[in-house]
This record gives structure tokens, C-alpha cells and sequence, in this order.
């Protein structure tokens, strides 16, 4: 017979499980969130440099620093792009690492909760029997 204090315990350690399993998923949505921002970014820096392929080598390039229109050498505005397009990749391999991760430890989450769900369910199973 299953005693209250038991299936007391079992309750909380249900619910701190929930808890811990809610906590990542917000952080797999937060990081799909910067995941989505940084794709972006990627795809806009991806345009720039193929706009900047089309351009002469004589052609003038500005580049926005604040509210002022500034002068920029073609094979700088170039270099700057590409470093740019660097570390937006590096930065969604990083990303996608931690976001696998996460999946992971949401996966093992989510069998710890289904296994307290159900020694719970077989306490309760054995009291109602009682």
C-alpha cells in the first residue's frame, strides 16, 4: 500500500522535473529565436557580397557609420562582408550545437518525467486495489 507521504514525494519530484523540462524548452525557443535572427543576417551579408562582385573596381562604395555616408575602399567593403559572413556562420554552428544539446537534455527530461508519471500511476493503482 502506497503511503501518502510517498506519492507526496513523487509529486514533487514530478513537479521539479516539469519545471527543469520547461526551463529548456523556452531556452530551445530562445535560441531558435537568435538562431532565426543570425540566418537573416547571414542572407542579407550573402546579397551584399554578391552586389559588391557586380561593382567595377573603380566604383565608389560608402558604408553607414551612424548618420554619415563614409568613403569605403571596394576590396575593404569586401573583406569586411566576407569576415562578417565568417562569423554569422560560425556563430549558427555554434548555435545549432547548443540547440542539439538542449534537444537532448529535453529528451531525457521528458523520459524522467514520463517515468515518475508512471510509478505514480502504479501507486495509485495499488491504493485504489487496497
Amino acid at each position: 500500500m502506497a503511503s501518502p507521504a510517498a506519492v507526496r514525494e513523487l509529486q514533487r519530484d514530478l513537479e521539479n522535473k516539469a519545471n527543469d523540462l520547461s526551463k529548456i524548452q523556452k531556452d530551445i525557443a530562445k535560441n531558435h529565436q537568435v538562431r532565426k535572427k543570425y540566418t537573416i543576417q547571414l542572407g542579407e551579408n550573402e546579397l551584399v557580397l554578391k552586389e559588391l562582385e557586380l561593382l567595377k573596381e573603380d566604383a565608389n562604395v560608402y558604408k553607414l557609420i551612424g548618420p554619415v555616408l563614409v568613403k569605403q575602399d571596394l576590396a575593404e567593403a569586401n573583406a569586411n562582408v566576407r569576415k562578417r559572413i565568417e562569423y554569422i556562420s560560425a556563430e549558427l554552428k555554434r548555435l545549432d550545437a547548443i540547440v542539439q544539446d538542449l534537444e537532448e537534455k529535453q529528451n531525457s527530461k521528458r523520459e524522467a518525467v514520463l517515468k515518475v508519471q508512471q510509478r505514480m500511476q502504479a501507486l495509485q493503482a495499488g491504493k485504489a486495489k487496497a
